[in-house]
């Protein structure tokens, strides 16, 4: 009997092996041979589930966000604080989905597609974060002149740009973490903030 194949799961496979390669080398290391022997799978079975090297690179990038839904799954009741932390590249894992992200970034700024995937995760991350803000505003925790969506940009931002500094080596992970600690603690609501002026 014929064994049978679950075809999305050898589609995320493929996909896995293209973030590996591309993690470790750049897009310009992904082919169909290199993903086909990366995956443990014959060249035949790749062109089987993607007709072509663009179409692959375009589904792998619809799965670029697993790992950090991964790592925020773990927190039984994430804070903002825990998703920002999670986005910076402190461990191999973290450093190799965002070398992987870059390399797709480059690839973007030419495939619409790939553009528009990009755009929709960020702005799911924006409504995720804008979303633990506003858990903060309604708890009285940060600052009630914090509005969460704007805050949502400045804070994506500011990760974003801490974590190229990290991968680039001209800041630490301590230090990036500290430079976010410092910016949430502008816009954290003190006891005497919360009080009602008399």
């Amino acid at each position: 009997m014929p064994k049978r194949v679950d075809h999305e799961d050898r589609r995320r496979q493929i996909a896995a092996a293209v973030r590996r390669i591309a993690a470790d080398r750049g897009l310009e290391g992904v082919s169909l041979n290199e993903v086909a022997a990366e995956a443990g799978i014959s060249k035949g079975s790749v062109q089987h589930y993607f007709a072509s090297r663009d179409e692959m690179l375009r589904y792998a990038t619809t799965t670029l966000r697993g790992g950090i839904e991964e790592r925020i799954a773990t927190q039984s009741e994430p804070r903002v604080r825990d998703l920002l932390v999670a986005l910076l590249p402190l461990d191999e894992a973290g450093r190799d989905h965002a070398l992987v992200a870059n390399a797709f970034v480059v690839r973007a700024l030419k495939d619409p597609e790939i553009a528009g995937h990009f755009r929709t995760g960020h702005g799911q991350l924006r409504d995720a974060v804008a979303a633990l803000l506003s858990v903060g505003q309604d708890a009285g925790d940060l600052l009630l002149t914090a509005d969460p969506d704007t805050e949502a940009d400045l804070l994506l931002a500011l990760v974003a740009g801490l974590g190229d500094a990290v991968l680039l080596g001209y800041r630490s992970g301590d230090e990036a973490i500290a430079l976010l600690d410092l910016h949430l603690s502008r816009i954290a609501a003190s006891r005497e903030q919360q009080l009602p002026s008399t």
